[in-house]
């Protein structure tokens, strides 16, 4: 049997050089725009939130970022928290309504359509965080065109 001789690690040990960037850190010009749009259900895979942070990343480097939430994707922006709406029931349970909260705090759009939240979903606009403003599902591709004629970054987010 091989010997292990390396010593264990330990909180506060390094595995990686994190100060290293290899790209510039890009800024946007004055008036660009972006669009992250959400074809994803909460809570079936880390997409959902990790592009509520690149979406606030966007925010952050001066982008105009709006956020679409349409089919699944309107699930990350309904009210949630057990026993109570806003109540955490485990740690991490409210992350990406806090992120979409932020999001919006820092300036961010959130949209969402109201045919996926009705139809197939069974929500109303009550159930929707306050500040994300309902939109007529024709919307959801005009608000992708709109960005594209105006030459934004566009993240789509789909999972299947």
């Amino acid at each position: 049997m091989p010997e292990v001789t390396a010593p264990a690690h330990k909180t506060g040990d390094f595995f990686v050089n994190y100060e290293e960037k290899v790209f510039p850190d890009v800024q946007a010009e004055p008036g660009e725009k972006a669009l992250v749009t959400f074809h994803t259900v909460a809570f079936e895979g880390s997409i959902g939130l990790v592009n509520l942070l690149q979406a606030t990343r966007l925010i952050r480097k001066g982008f105009e970022t709006s956020v679409l939430l349409y089919g699944p994707g309107v699930t990350l922006g309904v009210q949630r928290g057990f026993p109570k709406l806003g109540d955490e029931a485990f740690p991490g349970h409210m992350a990406m309504n806090n992120q979409l909260v932020k999001l919006m705090e820092e300036g961010g759009k959130v949209y969402a359509c109201r045919f996926a939240l009705q139809a197939l979903y069974g929500h109303g606009e009550p159930s929707l965080i306050p500040g994300i403003t309902p939109i007529n599902p024709l919307d959801v591709l005009d608000i992708v065109l709109l960005h594209r004629k105006d030459g934004a970054f566009i993240l789509d987010t789909w999972t299947m």
